[in-house]
């Protein structure tokens, strides 16, 4: 990565720079998983599993335990990475420094916590990320490359491709602070609308106004790490602004089943309804969500609903949860509800 940063052969280069920075953490999270003793390999599809994956596992593991900022991180380059590769993308150089340089201090952050191990002890300084400007804050990047979308929008101009790619950088870029982070055309498409029409780059990204940047060092010693700030962007409902609405894979965020739940809480599947009974998980939109195929009902929870069960467990007496939320008698409801967690009607009890 940083020899193709460094190089003087432009062709290529901001492709071979974010293809090989988000493989080198892809290989990085796999060796941190496979040091914790997870399965890397998926056996149904006979392969290893892939970025998603390896960052969804690893912020679980103890002994990995990405952070919120660090996962918004590697999914932000991921996101560049996969516009870079697959799209026609505007990537300015500012943006890929500021990037390329968090992908180092995060990398040496990761090889410290899992191996012990300083990336100084690999690489000399000489061959890291550098740059002839000053690193630049994320929001001040960000309200150029707003302002140049504007300009290339503007009627008569002939460059709404070039709009458009820098549309998909900025989107990318949301992936600091959202779960969704891959590029959909009809994004694209609900922010090119939202610009021509004159609105405010708060009302078309509305999340990149949550990220901070916080620069320490300078010259080969430079660190850099996004954070977030202020709370979650939040939209009242029938208020909503349709151009700041972003497109989310529903089944991405929802990917836990109520077995697998159990599984990595390590309690069994009644107790684990009965805590997602205490804590309300099936009441709360941002854990669990029903996928309905035909005349089947698909429960699935998200990775929020697993940390709010494996962080309770810490601080509830499990044994009074159960006591509290135990089946009570039989024929109330149906047992398969309790055993696959489905949604039960509302006044119905599982049996």
């Amino acid at each position: 990565m940083t020899v193709s940063f460094n190089s003087v052969d432009e062709d290529g280069r901001t492709s071979a720079v974010l293809l090989s920075l988000q493989h080198s953490f892809e290989m990085l999270l796999k060796a941190a998983l496979v040091h914790s003793e997870v399965q890397v390999f998926d056996k149904s599809l006979g392969r290893s599993i892939g970025f998603e994956k390896c960052l969804q596992l690893s912020r679980q593991e103890s002994n990995v335990k990405i952070t919120d900022p660090e996962a918004g991180t590697l999914r932000a380059i991921d996101a560049l990475r996969d516009d870079e590769q697959h799209w026609f993308n505007s990537v300015s150089e500012p943006i890929l420094f500021v990037h390329a340089r968090a992908g180092v201090t995060l990398f040496d952050d990761l090889l410290q916590r899992v191996f012990g191990e300083r990336l100084a002890d690999s690489l000399p300084l000489r061959v890291l990320p550098i740059s002839t400007e000053p690193p630049i804050e994320l929001e001040i990047l960000i309200d150029q490359e707003f302002t140049q979308i504007q300009d290339l929008l503007q009627p008569g101009r002939r460059a709404r491709n070039e709009a458009r790619a820098r549309i998909r950088t900025l989107l990318a870029i949301e992936g600091h602070t959202s779960e969704e982070s891959l590029v959909s055309e009809r994004d694209v498409d609900r922010v090119e609308k939202g610009i021509s029409q004159g609105k405010s780059r708060d009302a078309v990204f509305p999340a990149l106004a949550q990220i901070s940047t916080e620069f320490s060092g300078e010259g080969p010693l430079l660190t850099v790490r996004f954070d977030k700030k202020g709370p979650p962007v939040k939209f009242a409902d029938g208020n909503s602004d349709a151009a700041a609405i972003r497109e989310v894979d529903l089944q991405k965020k929802f990917h836990w089943s109520a077995t697998d739940l159990a599984k990595k809480l390590e309690i069994s599947l009644p107790k684990m309804l009965a805590l997602r009974q205490h804590l309300g998980i099936d009441e709360d939109s941002k854990c669990f969500y029903v996928f309905v195929m035909g005349s089947q009902s698909h429960p699935r929870f998200s990775d929020h609903a697993l940390k709010l069960m494996r962080d309770s467990l810490k601080a509830l007496n499990m044994d009074d949860v159960w006591d509290s939320h135990k089946p009570i008698g039989r024929g109330k409801g149906p047992r398969q509800c309790l055993v696959e967690g489905c949604a039960q009607p509302e006044k119905s009890e599982p049996s």
